[in-house]
């Protein structure tokens, strides 16, 4: 009798499922044994496990029989023409999509990338590294020293001779702060409680007499600690830097006038309780005498400003070596510049300890009292800039290259600042220093840094670096990825269409664009407005998690912090050169000026405007004898010259912090 298609159906379900209770029983049976051998002696395999491994493993006999299935139909001559039929249709459907998306992104970043080169941008990156200079005019063939310490990541020799060399080996390593607490603070003022309309003591001289009915003794007392403590200042660093060794310093002596001896809580009463200086906080405390009490230093790190001269001699010739480097009027690192992500870089470890060491050298020779001293150190610091700015063509330009001049730039100015607020330059230092500002213009190479990341985008939308992109290859990310993230990346690439890589560079090369429409490049203004809008037309662009935005995910960070730090340093550089004219005005006539227009021709040739708008700084004198110089800030808004800051932008005027004469 014949068996049936049902039959058949039938017995082959029967008979898997013979098949499996058979491999299910064969693996329960055996597994005790094999854990006793791979197991400790005690130990054995819980039932419920055991019965789980079993079920899973005798289910792996599942794909075996599907595939032999498949096998046999296939060999039917009229299963494989329909097999190959099916192929043929998928394969022309596939060569159809990829082709039409091919045509349809290719068409889409050709007709923009002509719209964007008609308007003056040159995305071609194998056009844009420079021509190399003569190595008698490039900085960074000044010395082996040079390229050893200023660019990233030297050649392999190179490389090994950096981490052996000590020429100037960019750390703060040996530089020890005097550290104060409860065990070692010094005395910083010495109160004695006298009768009233007693005579001075001996020791007097220099002291302060107060009454304890004075109703400003809080305000005198600190003014009087100010005085005794000396000049002090904070370092870019972080390093808080004294004039005079407080460790060695004589107590300041006040004195309180006092019927009878106050108590420790009575006298805390009259002096301001836990004094903060901005070196530390200072106690009073209660001595054996009870007509003597302490006023100590128990909490601070400090350097005095003699010990970080000491310290900083050892690098005396190497930046020796430096000036003379930078009198070359080139900056140009020799490298493969070949791809975007090959270029060589400078090392920004470097320049930002250059900036930092030099600056915090100056702020030292100020406090001493040494101001002429410190315009060498600044001259470093304002000409180290040049080596960021890849002259003499500025291309390629990184944001961080830019970014890290507009750091320096900012660390230089601030210097300026402190001793201008000393009034301790002569009318030559203060023309030399004005000179050096007047230099200072950061939007060009802002500019050029996103002009080239620009082209850097489009580079990397091309077929060889894109696939590197999703596979995370580059920028240091593949290490940090799993084997199947990178399978995963490789698999995407693999299947994508290449028309799908050109409209990803022309998602991410709009939203650059956006950025560069910011710009106004003649006037050399800044948009807040303008800047914001883009940042959330971009942001909302890229968020989007789509095929066309993968590139866009990457490589677009937000960018309105860099807008706010190039202006916000761009503009205290404005103000300090005005500040500089200022003083010598000051210098010459014994009195600030009514109006800036008073400071042309004689000590400035223009007067920079606010860049933002356009309009005239803010200018008055005030009744302590000083000035008031301000931008209205990013929030394009005159807030009568209300502080602002940088960490919260859109607040406040951003202001010239100037002090009475």
């Amino acid at each position: 009798m014949n068996e049936t298609p049902e039959s058949k159906t039938g017995w082959r379900i029967r008979r898997t499922l013979l098949i499996w209770s058979a491999l299910f029983i064969v693996i329960v049976l055996l597994m005790p044994a094999i854990g006793f051998m791979m197991h400790a002696p005690g130990k054995s395999i819980e039932l419920p496990s055991l019965l789980v491994f079993a079920a899973i493993g005798a289910s792996l006999w599942f794909p075996f029989a599907g595939l032999a299935w498949f096998i046999r139909q296939c060999c039917c001559w009229r299963t494989f023409r329909r097999v190959l039929l099916g192929v043929a249709i998928l394969a022309t459907l596939a060569a159809t999509f990829y082709t039409e998306e091919y045509w349809r992104g290719k068409r889409a970043w050709d007709s923009y990338r002509q719209e964007l080169e008609a308007k003056g941008a040159m995305l071609d990156w194998a056009k844009l590294p420079p021509a190399p200079v003569p190595d008698d005019q490039n900085f960074f063939m000044a010395s082996t020293n040079m390229r050893m310490r200023f660019v990233k990541l030297p050649d392999g020799a190179l490389a090994d001779a950096a981490a052996r060399s000590t020429w100037l080996s960019p750390s703060f390593k040996g530089l020890k702060p005097q550290v104060f607490s409860r065990t070692n603070a010094p005395i910083v003022a010495e109160i004695t409680m006298i009768p009233p309309a007693s005579p001075a003591p001996a020791d007097s001289n220099g002291a302060l007499y107060l009454q304890l009915g004075d109703t400003a003794k809080g305000e005198k007392i600190q003014a009087f600690l100010k005085s005794a403590l000396g000049r002090t200042a904070i370092g870019s660093a972080g390093f808080h830097f004294t004039e005079h060794d407080l460790s060695r310093m004589k107590p300041a002596k006040i004195f309180f006038a006092a019927s009878s001896p106050p108590s420790l809580d009575d006298l805390k009463n009259f002096v301001p309780p836990n004094l903060v200086t901005n070196i530390g906080r200072l106690q009073l405390e209660a001595t054996i005498d009870p007509k003597i009490f302490y006023l100590k230093l128990v909490e601070g790190h400090v350097i005095p400003a003699a010990d970080y001269l000491q310290w900083g001699e050892q690098f005396e010739p190497a930046w020796d070596e430096v000036r003379e480097a930078l009198k070359r009027p080139y900056a140009q690192i020799p490298g493969d510049y070949s791809e975007p992500y090959l270029i060589p870089i400078p090392n920004f470890v470097m320049m930002r300890w250059l900036a930092q060491s030099l600056a915090q050298r100056a702020q030292c020779q100020i406090l001493l009292g040494h101001p002429e001293q410190a315009l060498p150190d600044l001259a470093i610091i304002h000409d180290s800039c040049r080596i960021l700015e890849r002259l003499p063509t500025g291309k390629p330009m990184t944001l961080v290259e830019a970014m890290i001049n507009v750091a320096i730039t900012g660390a230089y100015t601030v210097t300026i600042g402190e001793g201008l607020r000393a009034h301790c330059w002569n009318d030559s230092e203060l023309a030399t220093l004005q000179a050096q500002l007047q230099s200072i213009n950061l939007q060009p190479y802002l500019h050029e840094a996103f002009r080239s990341e620009q082209t850097h985008l489009v580079r990397l939308g091309e077929r060889h670096n894109f696939k590197k992109v999703l596979a995370d290859e580059l920028f240091g990310l593949r290490q940090n990825n799993s084997f199947l993230e990178r399978m995963k990346s490789y698999g995407l690439y693999g299947w994508m269409p290449q028309g799908w890589a050109f409209q990803n560079v022309k998602v991410a090369v709009t939203q650059e664009q956006r950025l560069l429409d910011c710009f106004d490049p003649s006037n050399e203004l800044v948009a807040p407005k303008k800047v914001e809008q883009a940042t959330r037309e971009i942001t909302s662009e890229v968020d989007r998690h789509t095929v066309f935005h993968l590139l866009a995910n990457i490589a677009i960070p937000n960018f309105t912090k860099a807008f706010q730090t190039y202006a916000f340093n761009q503009t205290l550089a404005n103000e300090a050169q005005i500040a500089c004219a200022l003083e010598r005005y000051r210098l010459a006539h014994n009195a600030y000026p009514e109006t800036l227009d008073a400071l042309t021709p004689q000590f400035m040739d223009k007067i920079p405007v606010d860049i933002f708008g356009g309009e005239p700084l803010h200018y008055h004198r005030t009744a302590d004898g000083s000035f008031l110089l301000y931008s209205v800030g990013w929030n394009e808004t005159d807030d009568g010259g209300t502080p602002g800051t940088l960490s919260d932008p859109k607040k406040g005027d951003w202001l010239w912090q100037s002090s009475a004469n």
